[in-house]
């Protein structure tokens, strides 16, 4: 029984750290990443849909991307999500067959902005494992009658050293995207 509830919130923390990397890839660095454009959703006959399932994101360039739609009839809705997108600072153009994005320079200021959104998104992600853990230990908890209390200590020390790991893993890859950020 307690091997499971640390089974599922050892599960459930990898899903929170998969998510805040997801999270920090699609905030912008210096370079084009077709990352930045996997959560965008484009108007697409009434209906949001993922950029991807739309069109094809290429990288020629460092600071270029070239978006091309699988349907040309949605290129002027690609191009109005992509203008949408909020802390990016583009203007896409459209030349009729392609999307062409022309990342601009960061200046100094925007980094630190985006190093702060970053650490944002982070203690985000951390909150939402400790509070896995939470859950975690309240089902511990309420084995109590059911098992010893060394067994729930054990558990308990179980369960502290998963999320220490997984709150590790979140701060580890921050620091990776903040050197990111801040490299010119």
């Amino acid at each position: 029984m307690i091997a499971d509830v640390l089974a599922d919130a050892g599960a459930r923390m990898d899903r929170a750290v998969e998510a805040a990397k997801e999270d920090f890839a699609t905030v912008r660095t210096g370079r084009a990443n077709p990352q930045l454009f996997q959560k965008v959703l484009v108007d697409y006959y009434g209906t949001p849909t993922p950029l991807a399932q739309l069109a094809s994101i290429n990288n020629p360039e460092a600071r270029t991307l070239i978006v091309t739609p699988y349907d040309k009839s949605a290129l002027k809705a690609i191009e109005q999500a992509i203008r949408d997108i909020p802390n990016l600072g583009v203007n896409p153009t459209n030349d009729g067959n392609i999307v062409r994005i022309t990342m601009p320079e960061l200046t100094e200021e925007r980094r630190k902005e985006y190093v702060k959104l970053t650490r944002t998104k982070g203690e985000d992600a951390k909150v939402h494992v400790r509070g896995i853990r939470r859950k975690a230990k309240d089902d511990i908890d309420a084995l109590k009658g059911e098992v010893g209390e060394d067994e729930l200590a054990r558990a308990e020390k179980e369960l502290d050293a998963l999320t220490r790991a997984h709150v590790d893993a979140i701060d580890e890859a921050l620091k990776r995207k903040e050197a990111e950020l801040l490299e010119v």
